[in-house]
């Protein structure tokens, strides 16, 4: 009984220790600090405005986490109840991958090299535009001779090797005929040690109808290969094609007539458009599987949502304050006596291309084109 009445003694005194400290804390003072604190002190003040606002603001931040651990788990559920096709850009024509439930993810073979031969000497061809672009018609300036000289070589390389290459005869041809073009202009360029908008105008006008023809091969090439892989791989799912998800990744310069997912609309019903079949929109030219899954798995996701808050399974596909913004500018541009310019209402269901799809004058293709 001693002893448990020493230990509660020294249980107080600690306790009235702590206290005590709390206290006299409570009442220092900035002049009462050591120096070394002197840097880092200062009395801190904030309205109880500012704190309520930073209070709610970080519901939002915490939102953010919240999502992503749920978000494993959605993508887990969406996988283990779906196969799931990405088509992602890349250099070297595409990548395909087929996620199935229970079996390993299946990468589809690349699309012939020769896809990639095409696209390099074409690719060989405009670069030039964008090395002497700088100095038109500007003999003082020599700086582009050195990468032109050096880009040269590597041109002559290519020549010299063209035959080597695995590519049927007649695009052999027209490669070495858009090289040895290639290799005259900068000749002359460099024997003039000027680079006039005339030449360059008329050495493009040369080699397009050549460029067309690789683009066109090319095309033909990419689109034959990724047609044949998905037709497989749809009779290899059978049946559960009808609840397969598709997606495919698209920058502004590709989303008019993007191949591959135009290639993916071949093999799904129209009524899949923007339902199991997603063209989602990146500022890269390339996007990782895991960044493809993670943009399909929130869309999928925050599609229940828009159902159970809002009534409307596809809603959450549309920015929310949309509609309430759009007429948030037909009224504000009355206000300011200027005419709304919107484009017209679509329903959140709706099942048109996710490009441009009105028709109007004007070229729309290479063929078009004079």
């Amino acid at each position: 009984m001693q002893t448990h009445s020493l230990l509660e003694k020294l249980i107080y005194s600690s306790l009235l220790s702590i206290v005590l400290l709390v206290l006299l804390s409570s009442t220092i003072t900035a002049e009462d600090l050591p120096p070394y604190m002197a840097p880092i002190s200062g009395r801190t003040a904030a309205s109880p405005a500012e704190t309520a606002t930073k209070n709610v603001l970080a519901l939002n931040a915490a939102m953010f986490e919240l999502y992503d651990n749920a978000h494993q788990i959605f993508e887990r559920n969406i996988l283990s109840k779906h196969p799931v096709i990405l088509g992602l850009f890349s250099g070297a024509g595409g990548r395909f991958i087929l996620y199935r439930p229970g079996k390993a993810a299946l990468e589809a073979p690349s699309v012939p090299v020769v896809y990639q031969l095409l696209k390099s000497i074409d690719h060989s061809t405009m670069a030039l535009a964008q090395v002497v672009g700088p100095y038109l018609d500007n003999s003082a300036d020599q700086s582009w001779r050195g990468p032109m000289l050096a880009y040269r070589s590597r041109m002559q390389s290519a020549l010299d090797s063209l035959d080597e290459t695995p590519m049927p005869p007649q695009w052999r041809d027209n490669d070495r005929t858009i090289l040895h073009n290639n290799i005259a202009f900068m000749d002359d360029c460099l024997a003039k040690r000027a680079v006039s908008f005339a030449a360059l105008e008329t050495f493009a006008k040369k080699q397009a109808p050549h460029l067309k023809l690789d683009v066109e091969w090319a095309a033909q090439t990419q689109v034959a290969h990724w047609m044949t892989v998905l037709a497989d791989w749809k009779k290899m799912l059978g049946g559960d094609w009808e609840k397969t998800y598709a997606a495919s990744n698209t920058i502004y310069a590709t989303r008019q007539n993007n191949v591959l997912f135009s290639v993916l609309a071949q093999f799904f019903e129209p009524q899949a458009m923007n339902d199991r079949l997603i063209l989602i929109e990146t500022i890269s030219f390339t996007t990782s599987p895991d960044e493809m899954m993670d943009a399909l798995t929130r869309i999928i996701a925050d599609r229940s949502d828009g159902a159970l808050f809002f009534g409307n399974y596809y809603q959450m596909d549309y920015e929310l304050m949309g509609g309430d913004a759009r007429a948030a500018i037909i009224s504000e541009s009355a206000k300011l006596g200027i005419k709304p310019f919107l484009p017209p209402v679509v329903p959140f269901d709706s099942k048109q291309w996710p490009m441009r799809i009105t028709p109007g004058p004007g070229p729309g293709s290479l063929s078009d084109l004079p």
